[in-house]
């Protein structure tokens, strides 16, 4: 089994043709609603790429809102631990989406800011714990501790990017972060291959965008490049990625294959609006990557030079 525990937020999305300046004000257009945060994103995206239980820790204010994220996991076949939290607003999520897919965010924790160390369930049972940085740092730290000290595989999206305890990163099992993410925990010099290599964490990925991912797992060096798409909406395409690349690894399969998967999952859902509405299931990744070509293009040896590969 898996457990996430990290946020839920309901996203509050409106569509323009481009992201606001500072200052400016931008007439926008299909103004929704949807389920999103980081860690309910992730669940939803573990739940739906198949093979194990997903079990999500959060916190809910006692509003309409929470109805709203809890059945939206539900319907995707996550098992929740709710922390109800009476003195706090569900979490919330402003985006704005522009033409290219693109998107800005800003967010309210609300009862996010509420999840304690003591509101971890037992961890009997379970094989890896994910974690993002959208819930308190002291909360995160006391998680990674407990699921160390009972041989659960400690898994972190390091977002929103963040400096790190570094008792922290020695917890770390499986780290999770994208360009930005990475140069802020190891700094800006060299290669992106020789930023992986300066972490002291087994394994290591970071997406790349458009450009595709590349991991380190115990010193060895693969990618996969991005599939090409025109997005609609990118909003949870990360979460998207984490979640079906940790159900993958969590199933057995290779590094590759956990890669070559989430990295299609994420394409995918950048073609639905929404953050959970659009992740796709299991079945719709294997029908997208029966047409994708398996031999090696122009696009994977441009993202070996990239991350400084030979």
């Amino acid at each position: 089994m898996i457990l996430v525990a990290g946020s839920a937020n309901l996203d509050y999305v409106v569509r323009a043709p481009h992201i606001p300046a500072p200052g400016e004000t931008v007439l926008g257009h299909d103004f929704r609603t949807w389920p999103g945060g980081k860690g309910a994103n992730q669940a939803a995206a573990c739940r739906k790429a198949g093979g194990h239980t997903t079990h999500m820790l959060l916190a809910l204010g006692h509003d309409a809102q929470a109805l709203t994220i809890e059945n939206s996991l539900s319907e995707a076949g996550v098992h929740l631990h709710r922390v109800l939290v009476t003195d706090a607003a569900t979490g919330t999520a402003f985006i704005c989406v522009d033409e290219h897919g693109e998107n800005a965010i800003t967010v309210a924790p609300g009862a996010n800011s509420h999840l304690r160390a003591e509101h971890l369930p037992a961890l009997d049972g379970y094989s890896h714990l994910m974690l993002q940085l959208e819930i308190p740092m002291d909360t995160v730290l006391a998680y990674a501790r407990a699921a160390h000290a009972h041989g659960v595989k400690v898994v972190l999206n390091v977002a929103p990017a963040h400096p790190l305890p570094p008792e922290l990163l020695q917890l770390v099992d499986i780290l999770l972060v994208n360009e930005g993410e990475l140069a802020t925990l190891a700094g800006t010099q060299g290669s992106i291959a020789q930023q992986l290599q300066r972490l002291a964490v087994p394994c290591v990925v970071v997406t790349l965008g458009s450009r595709g991912c590349c991991a380190k797992v115990n010193g060895a060096l693969s990618t996969q490049a991005a599939f090409p798409i025109t997005p609609v909406d990118s909003t949870g395409a990360g979460d998207t990625f984490c979640g079906v690349l940790v159900a993958r690894l969590a199933q057995g399969h290779a590094m590759g294959d956990a890669l070559r998967h989430a990295s299609a999952a994420g394409a995918l859902k950048c073609l639905k609006p929404g953050a959970q509405s659009g992740i796709p299931t299991a079945v719709e990744v294997e029908l997208f990557l029966a047409r994708q070509p398996h031999t090696a293009s122009e696009a994977d040896a441009a993202l070996r030079a990239y991350c400084g590969i030979a």
